[in-house]
């Protein structure tokens, strides 16, 4: 007789959960993840803002303590959710106040800045990058000269450094408008990047400043001291750029004079390694290096590379700054004289510049004597610090 086996017990089975319970805990767990990323961002953008008000705060504690006058509206926070911004209206920076040190030291009301407004920028994911927005208009004096200017687009960005000066720092601007003592100058695009390094040695660069301007439009030829150059080559440039490098090391102290002296015993050099300019028919480009004589006074020697000098010539011919005779003269002269680089295009003429005693001389012909340039006296100390039981500063 066969046993039939025991059957196994049946579990119950569990009511499957319903396909709106489903996507209602979906939503839930989406709302919680998306408050907490809200509040996440809110809390992020609340202590940029407070980062950037309280540095610009400390920023602003140093420069008056150097005896800068700074002054501005309430700042106002705001750029959120993709940045935190602070804007101060009605910006004034001034050097009334006879700064005792620094770049301007003992040049009482020299420089002025001010500005309808600035607005400092930060935004990830580039936290350590400060980005200084200049909207609206500015108008800057440098001593007896004013020089109001506005632009489209007009920035600064530079490094966040505790407790020190950014070492490297970079101006952009698209269509520039600058009021001049000759009249307007206008930039289709311009920049400006200067870079530090206070540590180096002889040699190596201590400051190395580069400017570029494109689709410049210079005042009209009739006034200033570019009148001749406008009404012969046009008042358009089409591309102007410079590279200046100072190498040190870059001596301590306060007097520009003793300054100078040991930065020109240490080996100091200006390099101009690079100078181009593309102006109507004329395109030049240059290399030089300069240094101080015995008399501090500039001195040294450069290359300058020259196309389109027989065109300027025939142009200045018939602006009447040139007889015809003498403008066909020195076209023969160019002919003569030029050659046709390697990697080909227009004939090019290379000039060797010389600086020497104040005498300007291109390839040995005497054609200006430069003015003597005067340092300024080193500005005095505070009462403070003349008193004699403190050490001696230079």
């Amino acid at each position: 007789m066969a046993l039939n086996p025991p059957s196994r017990p049946t579990r119950p089975t569990r009511p499957r959960p319903r396909p709106g319970r489903l996507l209602l805990r979906g939503l839930l767990g989406l709302g919680l993840a998306a408050a907490l990323l809200a509040a996440g961002h809110a809390l992020l953008w609340r202590w940029m803002a407070g980062q950037l008000e309280a540095g610009f705060q400390d920023w602003a504690a140093q420069r008056r303590a150097l005896g800068w006058r700074l002054d501005h509206a309430p700042p106002l926070r705001g750029g959120w959710p993709l940045a935190a911004t602070l804007t101060l209206p009605r910006f004034r920076l001034s050097g009334d106040g006879t700064p005792a040190v620094g770049p301007v030291a003992g040049m009482a009301g020299a420089i002025e800045w001010q500005a309808d407004a600035l607005v400092l920028r930060l935004a990830p994911p580039r936290l350590d990058r400060l980005v200084v927005e200049m909207p609206g208009r500015h108008r800057l004096r440098l001593g007896a000269i004013e020089l109001p200017f506005a632009a489209d687009r007009l920035a600064a960005t530079l490094p966040l450094e505790a407790g020190v000066l950014p070492r490297e720092a970079r101006l952009d601007a698209g269509r520039l408008r600058l009021g001049t003592p000759a009249g307007t100058v206008e930039a289709g695009d311009a920049m400006l990047e200067v870079e530090t390094r206070m540590t180096a040695i002889e040699g190596e660069p201590a400051v190395a400043l580069r400017v570029a301007a494109s689709q410049l439009l210079l005042p009209p030829g009739e006034a200033g001291g570019l009148a001749p150059a406008v009404g012969v080559l046009g008042r358009a440039v089409a591309e102007a750029a410079l590279d200046l490098a100072l190498t040190g090391p870059v001596p301590p102290g306060r007097g520009p004079a003793a300054k100078a002296e040991a930065w020109r015993d240490g080996g100091g050099t200006l390099a101009l390694r690079g100078l181009q300019l593309r102006w109507g028919p004329l395109a030049a480009s240059g290399t030089a290096t300069l240094t101080l004589d015995e008399g501090l006074q500039p001195m040294g020697a450069g290359t300058l590379r020259v196309a389109g000098a027989g065109e300027v010539l025939q142009a200045a011919a018939q602006a009447g700054l040139l007889t015809r005779q003498a403008a066909a003269t020195g076209r023969t002269v160019l002919r003569l004289l030029s050659r046709t680089p390697a990697a080909g295009g227009p004939a090019e003429l290379e000039v060797p510049l010389t600086l020497e005693d104040r005498v300007l001389t291109a390839a040995r012909m005497r054609l200006a004597q430069l003015p003597a340039w005067s340092w300024p006296a080193p500005p005095e100390l505070p009462d403070a610090a003349q008193d004699p039981s403190l050490p001696a500063r230079d």
